[in-house]
């Protein structure tokens, strides 16, 4: 279960990282997950626009409905805010010896096409090199192309216009050539494609949800989409409702991303305010999105909480989903909320938050790091001084947890009580119980935005919420594991991460 995720949420494909792991072998961590929208490399690489869950749209087709819904020279001033393309990165240093379909640069007459689009004088001309030589276009060429004409707009005082049939001209060569795009190339599109300067009247609710989609699925923490996307959720608040509105919000808390405009918080109470009582199920996966964001409004607690809500949904097909997200909900208002005094989840109704590890998890486990940091912490502290896969209350997985006494020997976990109390009781917890819980938290790479280094909105909760018990965290971040060659250096790593808590165990430990 993906944390604040729309219970119908597609799967696109995506990319992988190039990283290598403790053997020297690249870690294959991006098996296709239902939550992150990543594919597993089997082996030999291959095109990353391939293969989608039945009935969702693949990333390629996506832009094509965001092209086609939106073709204005009037917008152009969009592409001004296109990042540095750099094509080789899609070359063979990613790829190794085998190159997709659309791939990376080639020699010969292709990288000579490249030359042409970077020195065209103007947009009809840099046109013409893309539709006169359909035998030496690449995919990799049209983020090239795209930013030499934002350098072509912004270079002087007056661009030069552009045409309508120009524009549309383009849009219909990038939609032709969708099929052969990677996840790099439809992302710099889509900066094409989303027009940030359009009016928002002129967008439609299809077209913003894609974009959504297409954020959250490939955990794209894109500032100036995301503020797009709150700007059309405030200006077209009258005319969405929540099952609309729920998509529009997944980027947010699952890209841990609280944006600038002012009114969003505000316009999300009221469009909850107006529509809990029509789709229960819409109005709780909104809450769960902003329970990621620290932003939940008391008046919606109040009503998902009441008699009224939780009969209601009682009845209904996904009564245990539902149940899932409000005790989680619950959780929130007992750590984070302290000035609540609404309505709450009555205990006969909640349930374990997470039964079992997350999908994602789940599905990548072959590619984490897991295996061999258990490995590692047999060896360096024995079996049991150590409980693995935990599910701890009230109900959050821990990947490592040891107990603690309170001079830093680490104790065998069999003989202690490995869980802290919930909801926590200080006091009681100080006269009847001085070890402490250690747990540590591998933060794989798919636990993060794309290219950044922020971890993702359920990530952050389960931290949090943690820290919030009373457990003490260690993070172990991917590129510190993925640094460690073999058993050896990482009973190292491991050793020096535990001793700079104070941590002794073996013989002097006892």
């Amino acid at each position: 279960m993906c944390v604040g995720a729309p219970l119908t949420l597609p799967t696109p494909c995506g990319s992988a990282g190039r990283a290598r792991g403790l053997h020297g072998r690249p870690p294959r961590w991006a098996l296709r997950s239902r939550f992150t929208g990543e594919k597993a490399w089997a082996g030999r690489p291959k095109p990353l626009v391939q293969g989608h869950a039945a009935g969702s749209p693949a990333p390629n087709s996506m832009l094509r409905v965001l092209l086609s819904a939106q073709a204005s020279s009037t917008r152009l001033s969009g592409l001004l805010l296109l990042p540095p393309v750099q094509p080789c990165c899609l070359g063979p240093s990613k790829w190794g010896d085998h190159q997709p379909s659309g791939g990376g640069p080639r020699g010969g007459p292709v990288q000579g096409l490249q030359r042409l689009l970077e020195q065209a004088r103007s947009p009809g001309e840099l046109l013409r090199w893309l539709g006169q030589n359909p035998t030496k276009v690449r995919a990799y060429h049209y983020p090239v192309a795209l930013r030499r004409l934002s350098q072509l707009l912004g270079s002087l005082p007056r661009p030069p216009p552009v045409e309508q049939a120009t524009l549309q001209d383009l849009s219909q060569l990038i939609i032709r050539n969708c099929p052969s795009f990677d996840i790099h190339t439809i992302h710099v599109c889509l900066h094409l494609a989303a027009l940030l300067e359009a009016r928002p009247e002129e967008l439609t609710p299809h077209v913003m949800v894609l974009l959504a989609q297409h954020l959250a699925r490939h955990r794209l923490r894109e500032p100036q989409l995301l503020e797009a996307i709150a700007h059309f959720l405030v200006v077209q608040e009258a005319q969405l409702n929540s099952k609309v509105v729920q998509k529009l919000v997944l980027p947010f808390g699952r890209l841990n991303y609280v944006p600038l405009e002012q009114q969003f918080m505000p316009c999300l109470e009221r469009i909850l305010a107006r529509e809990a009582g029509v789709a229960p199920l819409a109005t709780v996966n909104i809450l769960m999105s902003l329970c990621q964001l620290r932003c939940l409004p008391f008046r919606a607690l109040h009503f998902v909480f009441s008699p009224g809500f939780i009969n209601h949904v009682s009845g209904t097909p996904h009564a245990l989903i539902v149940r899932r997200y409000l005790s989680l909900l619950d959780t929130a208002v007992e750590l984070e909320l302290p000035g609540y005094r609404g309505a709450r989840l009555p205990r006969r109704q909640q349930v374990p938050i997470f039964p079992q590890p997350l999908i994602t998890d789940r599905t990548r486990c072959k590619y984490s790091h897991k295996d061999i940091v258990a490995e590692g912490l047999r060896q360096l502290l024995g079996e049991e001084k150590y409980r693995q896969d935990l599910t701890v209350p009230p109900g959050y997985s821990t990947d490592f947890l040891l107990c603690v006494s309170s001079c830093g020997a680490v104790l065998p976990v069999r003989a202690q009580d490995p869980f802290l109390p919930y909801p926590p009781r200080p006091c009681l917890r100080a006269t009847r119980d001085p070890a402490q819980r250690v747990v540590l938290m591998l933060r794989e790479r798919w636990h993060f935005c794309r290219d950044g280094r922020v971890l993702l909105g359920s990530r952050a909760l389960r931290e949090r919420h943690l820290g919030l018990m009373g457990y003490q965290l260690l993070p172990l971040p991917f590129e510190e594991l993925e640094s460690q060659r073999g058993l050896p250096q990482l009973k190292s790593y491991l050793r020096q991460k535990l001793q700079a808590l104070g941590l002794r165990w073996g013989p002097e430990g006892g």
